[in-house]
């Protein structure tokens, strides 16, 4: 039997710069599109949270036959919120407070991280209640925001809008004119990530 050599099986010089310029190209096209898909999934994330404290405090309201309230735990909802059972309704002061003597705490959301903005408009301002029919006490929306760049102003990508109606379901804002800014009410754009969307 006869045996060649092998040849030599590594790269030229010429290769592998070739190579690291092609990576060099895909990277500048593909990283840019793909962390603007995990922010986008990371916002789509915070959104749901939310939804699903607001469709879990209306069934335990329905359940329970007692009104629940979802309240914001600090100065702005991006802080966390707290969801309970408003047992004592006895006067203003203790209705839609949490009372931890009287009121059944449910749950606790924890805040949403730092660069988040999270914003009821006027009728939601500080807490959002549910009848023991469903509906809730107010219809409303809320205006969440990935603020990065710290601007205050939603950019493309970057904000979700939640409308509740007055039936107490929750649902995602729209983007009509396609401009990825979803919309409140009369198709206009919400125009502030600090402001109430309306």
């Amino acid at each position: 039997m006869i045996t060649y050599p092998l040849k030599n099986q590594g790269l030229t010089l010429l290769e592998l710069l070739m190579t690291l310029i092609i990576v060099g190209i895909i990277n500048a096209f593909a990283l840019p599109s793909f962390s603007r898909t995990l922010s986008q999934n990371q916002l789509t994330t915070q959104a749901n949270t939310l939804i699903t404290g607001l469709n879990y405090a209306r069934s335990e309201a329905i359940k329970r036959g007692h009104p629940v309230v979802i309240r914001k735990t600090g100065a702005e909802w991006e802080n966390g919120w707290r969801i309970f059972v408003d047992m004592d309704r006895s006067t203003a002061a203790k209705t839609n407070n949490f009372d931890a003597g009287t009121d059944l705490e449910l749950r606790i959301y924890e805040a949403l991280p730092p660069h988040y903005t999270l914003r009821g408009n006027n009728n939601f301002v500080n807490f959002i209640r549910y009848e023991s029919t469903g509906l809730s006490n107010n219809i409303g929306s809320f205006a969440l925001c990935d603020n990065k760049d710290n601007d205050n102003l939603p950019q493309p990508w970057t904000a979700r809008l939640i409308i509740v109606n007055r039936a107490g379901r929750a649902r995602i804002g729209r983007d009509t004119n396609n401009n990825n800014i979803p919309e409140r009410e009369g198709n206009i754009d919400i125009v502030s990530c600090t402001v109430s969307p309306f």
